[in-house]
């Protein structure tokens, strides 16, 4: 495994044996002549919040669907479980469980019910299942809606039940796949800070798919960025949110401003990339040792970008000279676009009670620009 700037060509992702809760090695599979996996090795930690992220058609939900035994993979070399091997055990009987995006909830069943459901099938007896019930309720904060229909919920309400009746059986993975979809953007981002404390609270191992940058940097301890059916990019959210390893990691991480150019030197990870008739220095972010002359990308966020003079005495490393352009007001910030030699560079101001004058220079540092292969 990398530094967390990147991943090897065996896309081996992997934690120490000892602290491991999961841990798949080389998993394949096709749905005809699609390659969902291509050779994928993954482990988590015990107690680790881990989110699977990626675009429709990355391969994140079929990985998913591998963990919980839904999914028989083509070929697999390891799929272990707390040190268990269950590449041959059914999904009924392996120790993880699944919350859906839609839920999944019994309509015809009460919410106290629908939590005991599996406690039900695993032949617990009927006033354990009622206590293991009600404390899994006690957990999502909906003790008092226990004998509630599910008709009579909100939508919060109803993802809370979904995670009690994935928490009763006491599973030693908890799968998450694109919980919050479903839900508004005030409610899910509440939905997150539940699902935070909640994993903090019980110390188990998540695993999240989502296609969502923001509930990924929000919510994890580590990411897998999946692309075609391979990791591309694994580390903290920290990580890929300042180093993107490729172009593609940048432009998925969100990173407004990418521009093309030729790595003119390298020190250490300082590099010079020329950019037109520019020169741009930044750091070199990706996977592999730079060659001098190969073609690369810059990559800077919107709002590392500052419009004006550079402070005085202060080496900030890129300056530009500048036009300004379109102006957009979204509310929580401004966007203003600026003509540079570059091309359109788009910088993000969040005080939006400041006044922008007429300027004719934008900066900025050298560490907030990532050089990485194009």
């Amino acid at each position: 495994m990398t530094d967390g700037t990147g991943l090897q060509h065996d896309q081996e992702v992997s934690a120490e044996p000892a602290e491991l809760m999961l841990d798949i090695r080389n998993v394949r599979h096709n749905y005809g002549n699609v390659q969902a996996l291509r050779g994928v090795t993954l482990s988590a930690r015990k107690g680790e919040f881990l989110t699977i992220l990626g675009e429709s058609g990355s391969g994140k939900t079929t990985m998913l669907r591998v963990i919980a035994g839904l999914e028989k993979p083509m070929s697999v070399d390891r799929i272990e479980i707390d040190g268990h091997s269950v590449a041959d055990v059914p999904a009924a009987q392996r120790n993880c469980t699944t919350v859906f995006q839609h839920y999944a909830l019994f309509p015809h069943m009460s919410v106290g019910e629908n939590v005991e459901y599996g406690l039900s099938v695993r032949g617990v007896g009927k006033e354990e299942r009622k206590r293991r019930a009600l404390e899994a309720l006690e957990l999502v904060r909906l003790p008092s809606k226990s004998e509630r229909g599910i008709a009579q919920l909100s939508g919060g309400e109803r993802q809370r039940v979904a995670l009690a009746r994935a928490l009763v059986t006491h599973p030693a993975i908890l799968l998450l796949d694109e919980p919050l979809g479903a839900l508004d953007e005030k409610l899910r981002q509440q939905m997150q800070e539940e699902l935070i404390s909640l994993h903090r609270t019980l110390g188990k191992t998540f695993i999240y798919i989502t296609h969502s940058q923001e509930e990924a940097l929000t919510m994890s301890d580590r990411i897998a960025l999946m692309r075609q059916g391979e990791i591309v990019q694994f580390g903290t959210p920290k990580e890929l949110f300042d180093r993107p390893n490729s172009r593609f990691s940048a432009d998925f991480m969100g990173f407004e401003n990418i521009f093309s150019g030729k790595l003119a030197s390298v020190n250490g990870s300082d590099a010079e990339v020329a950019v037109g008739g520019k020169t741009v220095l930044g750091v070199w972010t990706g996977e592999k040792a730079p060659e001098i002359g190969q073609s690369v990308c810059v990559a800077v966020r919107s709002e590392r970008v500052k419009i004006g003079v550079q402070p005085e005495g202060e080496v900030v490393g890129n300056v530009l000279s500048c036009s300004p352009g379109e102006y957009l007001y979204r509310g929580k910030y401004v966007d203003q676009s600026v003509e540079t030699e570059l091309g359109i560079v788009r910088a993000r101001i969040w005080d939006t009670t400041q006044q922008i004058s007429d300027f004719r220079e934008i900066f900025w540092r050298r560490d907030d620009c990532a050089v990485t292969p194009d």
